[in-house]
């Protein structure tokens, strides 16, 4: 993980494992459940809708983790213009 604070890094990965895992589960007890009695397309389609609960926190924590990163490096940004600003007003 790319983040900076240990407690949220940990935090966030082990819910990403989980939304992972449930997208996994849901995906396969889903087709299974529906392979037997209504056919393969109706298994995928199943497979799908069971997959969506875990892709959606997937997303939503792949976002969070986005707009951490993307707030870090706005904050190293604005030191580094802070500092260029230092720079010219001191040389002139």
């Amino acid at each position: 993980m790319r983040l900076k604070e240990k407690s949220l890094s940990f935090i966030i990965n082990f819910l990403l494992g989980v939304a992972w895992a449930f997208m996994l589960i849901g995906a396969v007890s889903s087709f299974l459940s529906s392979y037997y009695h209504d056919g393969i397309l109706a298994a995928f389609v199943s497979a799908f809708i069971g997959m969506l609960p875990g892709m959606f926190a997937v997303l939503v924590l792949e976002y969070i983790i986005t707009g951490k990163e993307q707030y870090y490096e706005l904050k190293k940004q604005t030191a580094l213009l802070e500092k260029i600003l230092m720079q010219k007003d001191n040389g002139n």
